[in-house]
């Protein structure tokens, strides 16, 4: 039994009602795993040993008395934005270290209501503002393919934990493209779902239009299965969709014959990687072979979506975490008797270099007379943005691009240069801007290393990213790769 981590979901839940193991045992050979790798890989901020052994327990009894809920008893990790009752959440800043929530995420309660099994939480770039996962004020986390790689950010905690088998599966969040390019870059799929399917409630904000949240997974069925157990409407949350309510995983049937799947030109320009743009390319070969249509297409206007990202964004961020001042929440420096004093100083040692960069970007933007010249403008042009995808899916059911623009990069390679980091999530960030539903699943390597492909859709088209993911993966067996740690 010392080999369950291995496991998928599907096949562990095949397992647990079979009677072959107990989530206890899953839950001991996942905490084992994380023991063995942990050192190396350093995907966790929390781990919780007590809470996950008695929630395996939990799991145990309601297997015994019938249960058929897929998530029952299946071990997970939790990206540290996401509010956990009674377990520390710091969102990977120095800002939040010690806090503890009073109460849960609706996702996190979703999950917990199916008994799923908390075995920690996952490390991140600070507030979420990273592509790298190098910003946590706590330790970086390396690639588990090649630990002088980054694992990609901010949820880079999430895709390395269920790249090296730590856990079965993990939840992370997705602004700029925060699930889908550690995904990418650590060889496991991850979606960030349309915006407004997933409860953002409990969800620490970065910027409140751009923020989702995901699953990341080994397979494109079991990224359906969690999806099904954390979307649904939350009264909570303003932005929650309705009526949006049908199980996804038992509709997913690979079928891609007629399908029209584009290939935006853009995509594939000079700044990505020959490897990468040939490993897509023959991707989509693979989906034309089982019938696809493959039709070039031009959404020219993305161009200017990650320009617009970085306004928007860091505006919001801005506007966000104005809150945290060291009086109302936070960190605070208590050594002075001048309150203007303290807060400065609150802010100066509870923030980190990339969260304070954004910040002031977002507050320039904001500022008296510079409103509609930037901030006002970007907006203009995401509305365009918007209407350009809308319009394309008038003719197409889905695009198919690159998730990043190369391999997972060297350790410190980036972090003295924030545009050369920004640029990580120019295939990403267009899907935000316009609230649409993005997959990222492995379709090739390089040098040792994973290759993501990026398979985006309208809204709410989240069964037919899931038909071309999964209609790939059982046709290839990149999905089948792990890493040799």
């Amino acid at each position: 039994m010392a080999d369950l981590w291995k496991l998928n979901i599907s096949d562990a839940f095949d397992g647990l009602h079979k009677k072959d193991f107990t989530s206890a045992e899953l839950t001991e050979s996942c905490l084992d795993r994380v023991n063995s790798t942990e050192m190396k890989i350093q995907s966790f901020i929390t781990i919780t040993e007590n809470v996950a052994r008695d929630s395996a327990k939990e799991a145990d009894l309601k297997i015994q008395q019938g249960s058929t809920e897929y998530l029952t008893g299946i071990p997970m990790q939790l990206k540290d934005l996401l509010c956990t009752k009674g377990i520390e959440t710091t969102c990977g800043s120095q800002m939040l270290k010690g806090f503890i929530p009073a109460y849960n995420a609706t996702v996190v309660e979703k999950l917990n209501s199916v008994n799923a099994v908390t075995i920690g939480k996952g490390n991140m770039d600070e507030f979420a503002m990273g592509s790298s996962c190098e910003n946590s004020a706590f330790h970086p986390t390396f690639n588990p393919w090649d630990l002088t790689r980054v694992p990609g950010g901010s949820s880079g905690g999430a895709a390395a934990s269920v790249a090296a088998g730590q856990v079965l599966f993990s939840i992370g969040s997705d602004t700029g493209g925060s699930i889908r390019q550690p995904a990418a870059l650590c060889g496991v799929v991850g979606l960030k779902p349309t915006y407004g399917l997933v409860s953002r409630y409990g969800l620490i904000a970065f910027a409140s239009s751009l923020d989702q949240i995901g699953p990341i997974t080994k397979t494109v069925k079991d990224n359906a299965i969690v999806l099904d157990s954390i979307m649904g409407h939350d009264s909570h949350d303003a932005t929650s969709l309705t009526g949006f309510t049908n199980k996804l995983a038992p509709q997913i049937t690979g079928n891609v014959k007629g399908l029209k799947i584009g290939i935006p030109k853009e995509y594939f320009v000079d700044g990505i990687d020959l490897a990468v743009k040939t490993a897509v390319l023959e991707a989509v070969k693979v989906l034309e072979s089982l019938g696809a249509e493959i039709i070039e297409i031009s959404l020219p206007h993305t161009e200017y979506a990650l320009s617009c990202y970085y306004i928007i964004a860091p505006s919001e961020c801005s506007s966000n975490l104005a809150r945290y001042d060291g009086v109302k929440y936070g960190h605070s420096f208590l050594d002075t008797d001048d309150m203007w004093e303290a807060m400065r100083l609150s802010r100066a040692q509870g923030f980190g270099t990339e969260v304070k960069r954004r910040m002031m970007i977002g507050t320039y933007a904001l500022s008296s007379g510079y409103y509609d010249a930037y901030y006002l403008k970007a907006q203009k042009v995401r509305t365009i943005i918007k209407q350009e995808f809308e319009d394309t899916f008038k003719l197409i059911d889905a695009i198919v691009c690159p998730t990043t623009p190369s391999v997972a990069f060297g350790v410190g390679e980036k972090m003295l240069d924030p545009m050369a980091m920004y640029m990580n999530d120019v295939c990403t960030i267009p899907a935000n801007m316009a609230g649409l539903p993005g997959l990222s699943v492995p379709c090739g390597m390089s040098d040792g290393l994973p290759i993501g492909m990026q398979i985006v859709g309208p809204r709410l088209s989240e069964k037919t990213l899931y038909d071309i993911g999964y209609a790939f993966e059982q046709h290839t067996e990149w999905h089948r790769q792990r890493p040799g740690l």
